[in-house]
């Protein structure tokens, strides 16, 4: 799959059900998705596939997530939106 292809789908992937994360995840991928190596692409695509609710949870500091790569990537998109 190509990169564009790749970039498409992950950004399709980030039109959640909930407001509050579509204007956190849209946002990234249109500004930070091409500045990410393949491997942090890679950990944005299976953050992505966690569940609205533990989404939401991770976001708003709730819960702490407990796979270190996800909750570097949290971090990595709370950073970007705040600045």
């Amino acid at each position: 799959m190509t990169e564009i292809h790749n970039k498409a789908r992950i950004r399709w992937a980030c039109r959640r059900g909930m407001l509050e994360l579509d204007v956190l995840f849209m946002p990234f991928v249109d500004e930070a998705f091409d500045s990410l190596s393949v491997q942090q692409q890679a950990v944005l695509q299976r953050l992505l596939e966690a569940d609205d609710p533990d989404l939401f949870a991770w976001f708003m500091g709730h819960q702490e997530c407990k796979d270190p790569e996800l909750k570097q990537m949290v971090q990595l998109i709370l950073d970007r939106v705040r600045v």
